[in-house]
């Protein structure tokens, strides 16, 4: 399944040809009309008439099927839009968590100097242990060069600490020259880290219970994965749970996983995923050649 999601779409471009389009279609259609009006169709002979009938009608379906198409990427573009406005979401809390923290920082360091000048070794520890898991937290995450995926994980990191899941970051590479753009990458690490949510949640949060994001590269690929230790997916499942509307949840729509397997395939990417009593893992790659064949594309759609 190769669907061409990359696309630079021409919004004038198809304004244009949509309003071309229409305006020849009601002029032949105008036009018939007219004849109509002023000629005694009567007189037509039955093959006059069919031709006639058979233009109308191919108008009507020539101008529908544009439409059609046009509403088809209307509503994709209406989707990628939706897409950037969350990323751009997420990067506006990040941006604001970093202006608390440095706003914070000479306060803390005073709260730190008032604490040891006062011989309470044992407080000012612990505040410096809360402040600096705090820091880190953040810190962790900003090790991508997509400052868009680097809020996801981030907004993630918060979601799952409120819930009282265990969220650990790995990042062995910066994915500088990642070939994906980064809303699409959002909505890949989005789906991954919402089901890996949805599972421990749904069946009860543990003192154990953890999400584990992991992000590399190898010298032909970038690499990434998430794994959590909530409930194993039957076997009998592994085969479909990529498929668009497969889902197990009563209030699920089953496209989830579909849109992580359309993006990866677009780029000549892979997941695959593996699922024991101890641990739910899947496990993404993404040619670094797909860079080269994403510049490909936009210079063909340019």
């Amino acid at each position: 399944m190769r669907t061409k999601l990359r696309e630079r779409i021409n919004v004038q471009k198809m304004t244009r040809f949509a309003v071309a389009l229409n305006t020849l279609q009601i002029l032949a259609m105008g036009g018939v009309f007219i004849y109509v009006l002023l000629h005694d169709v009567a007189f037509l002979s039955r093959g006059a008439e069919l031709v006639l009938l058979g233009f109308c009608l191919l108008i009507v379906i020539w101008g529908a099927a544009i439409d059609i198409r046009d509403a088809l990427v209307a509503r994709k573009i209406a989707e990628q839009t939706r897409m950037i406005e969350e990323a751009y979401a997420q990067l506006e809390e990040l941006n604001g968590t970093l202006r608390r923290q440095r706003h914070d920082f000479m306060n803390h360091l005073q709260v730190v100097f008032s604490l040891t000048e006062l011989g309470e070794y044992g407080e000012a520890m612990q505040y410096i242990e809360r402040v600096y898991g705090d820091i880190q937290r953040v810190g962790q995450v900003l090790r991508t060069s997509i400052p868009a995926v680097n809020a996801l994980i981030a907004a993630k990191h918060s979601d799952c600490a409120e819930d009282g899941i265990d969220f650990a970051v790995e990042i062995s590479s910066d994915w500088s020259g990642m070939p994906v753009s980064g809303w699409e990458m959002c909505r890949i690490f989005g789906n991954l880290i919402d089901n890996a949510h949805d599972a421990i949640t749904g069946a009860g949060v543990r003192r154990d219970s953890r999400i584990r994001v992991s992000l590399g590269e190898t010298p032909n690929a970038f690499s990434f994965a998430v794994a959590n230790n909530g409930p194993r997916i039957p076997e009998e499942h592994l085969e479909s749970i990529f498929h668009q509307g497969f889902t197990t949840k009563s209030n699920g729509h089953g496209s989830g996983l579909s849109i992580v397997l359309e993006i990866l395939e677009n780029y000549g990417g892979r997941i695959e995923v593996c699922s024991d009593e101890t641990e739910t893992q899947f496990l993404g790659s993404i040619p670094k050649t797909a860079a080269r064949i994403a510049r490909e594309k936009d210079e063909d759609n340019a």
